[in-house]
């Protein structure tokens, strides 16, 4: 059998693989895309969850990255309404905050690069008297208010995933590029099963290296050339507590060694906490959070709230591993978060670019800038992705209340917080779902927290997912609720699907 050959091998299932992957596909290019585990599986289910310009990187005049971040969060709102909202930002000023005219102008320029049009502008706050202040110790007495955007993170990895694929491109996860070689004027992949260990080889006129925390090791040890990748890698925890006010305005602590710590609402009955920033040493695939990264996060937001967050109010904690480029800057958290495309042009003829550094709200940008890098190799057609939908993502922003009235008129069995949910997770997309089903009975076994087989069905045959882990913790964040019993019941009934499914016909 032929060797088949593509125009783009992507090695990576992040939010840069598969936002490349679906631009490249977008423009007529061949696409096969390989990712070792699950998508999203590291990295880019590990951020804060935000689409923003970065505020604090102002300070270090990365006015460039600011300005096209910034221009990139109505962008990616209108381009997925669904798991993309509008939020809004109270930065308490106070004891040991930077000074109060130094805050106002850095907002004053963050309202005005990106050219917001969407989103609200920055407000003052009498914390003494706005509800907003009732959480806060009374030590805050003014505070900004400010605009910026809440992304489901994975979410927007997988539907880049499902566009790429329904553009032509090739999308494998559990599958692991062991090896590629220059072969004449091709690159010669060898691609290993992380299920069953079965090989299969492609071909590809350029390799895309978008690896995230394993840049380094593709170029090490499975292309073994003369290639290097400047990697710095910061790890990065959040922890998930209890619903620690009842607003839904996020928080920005401004802690004493200059770094920020949000505190954001999320999934209704939480809050999310995060970042810190250590430089990390290690597998990134065995990240986890420690004791001291916990603590400061704690100690942190208590230095703010009325109530202090103790261990005790934290139902989950997580942690990530950034990839950025390393400009020799002495901390971690002063180092660049903008991105590097560092093209080998060791052999012309069989380009390889390797993807360093980057924030989840540019990822669309860093696409096309990778794109413009290859354009030289192959033939493809214009940029196009600043004005097309994400799958589910057609209908204009702020509507998405109507979807959930058309779901339940149709489907007048689901309660409001299941059609909820469905809409904000898949869009336009949630009726595929429930399309045929005439009483709550048709979508067959409900695991918990109305998650239903045809649910889990759509998953496993949309949306790449094959374990629990894959559906509760990345297609949504059920995991939050779902004991280990329910969380058990649902890998088992996946794993019995799985097998069913990969059984040949006889």
């Amino acid at each position: 059998m032929p060797i088949p050959v593509y125009d783009l091998a992507i090695i990576g299932g992040g939010i840069n693989g598969c936002g490349i992957a679906r631009d490249a596909a977008g423009r007529g290019l061949t696409v096969h895309l390989c990712e070792q585990g699950d998508l999203a599986g590291a990295t880019s289910s590990a951020s804060t969850k935000l689409i923003h310009g970065g505020l604090r990187y102002l300070e270090h005049f990365a006015f460039r990255l600011v300005r096209e971040a910034l221009a990139e969060r109505e962008v990616l709102l209108r381009l997925a309404p669904h798991i993309v909202r509008p939020l809004r930002f109270v930065l308490p000023h106070g004891p040991g905050s930077r000074p109060r005219f130094l805050l106002g102008a850095g907002l004053f320029l963050y309202d005005r690069l990106g050219g917001r049009k969407l989103l609200p502008p920055t407000a003052r706050i009498d914390l003494k008297d706005d509800p907003l202040g009732r959480p806060l110790k009374r030590d805050f007495e003014f505070a900004f208010e400010y605009s910026d955007c809440w992304v489901e993170d994975a979410r927007l990895v997988v539907l880049n995933a499902i566009d790429a694929r329904a553009r032509g491109a090739h999308i494998h996860t559990r599958t692991r590029c062991v090896a590629a070689k220059r072969v004449d004027s091709y690159w010669r992949l060898l691609l290993e099963s992380t299920e069953n260990g079965e090989r299969r080889q492609i071909a590809a006129r350029v390799i895309v290296n978008a690896a995230g925390p394993w840049v380094g090791r593709v170029l090490d040890e499975v292309i073994r050339g003369n290639a290097r990748a400047p990697v710095r890698l910061v790890k990065g925890t959040h922890v998930i507590t209890r619903r620690l006010y009842d607003h839904d305005r996020a928080y920005v602590f401004q802690n004493s060694d200059r770094r920020i710590v949000f505190a954001i609402p999320f999934e209704q009955d939480f809050t999310l906490i995060g970042t810190t920033d250590t430089d990390y040493q290690g597998d990134p695939g065995a990240v986890r959070p420690d004791d001291a990264e916990i603590d400061y996060l704690c100690k942190a937001a208590s230095r703010y709230l009325r109530e202090p967050v103790t261990r005790a109010d934290i139902r989950f904690a997580y942690a990530g591993v950034r990839p950025l480029y390393d400009d020799g800057a002495s901390r971690a958290q002063e180092a660049t978060r903008d991105y590097v495309l560092e093209l080998d042009g060791t052999d012309s003829s069989t380009p390889l670019l390797s993807v360093i550094g980057g924030k989840i709200t540019t990822y669309r940008r860093l696409a096309e800038h990778a794109l413009t890098r290859l354009a030289p190799y192959l033939r493809m057609g214009e940029a196009w992705t600043a004005r097309a939908p994400l799958p589910g993502g057609a209908f204009a922003v702020g509507r998405g209340g109507d979807l959930v009235r058309a779901l339940r008129a149709a489907y007048p069995f689901l309660s409001e917080l299941h059609a909820e949910r469905l809409v904000n997770a898949y869009g336009t997309r949630a009726a595929m779902i429930v399309t045929g089903a005439r009483r709550a009975e048709d979508l067959g076994r409900n695991f918990g927290y109305d998650l239903t087989e045809a649910e889990v069905n759509y998953l496993m045959a949309e949306e790449w997912a094959i374990t629990a882990g894959d559906v509760l913790w990345r297609r949504s964040r059920l995991g939050l609720r779902f004991s280990a019993a329910q969380t058990a019941a649902l890998d088992e009934w996946m794993a019995a699907a799985h097998r069913r499914a990969d059984a040949p016909v006889t």
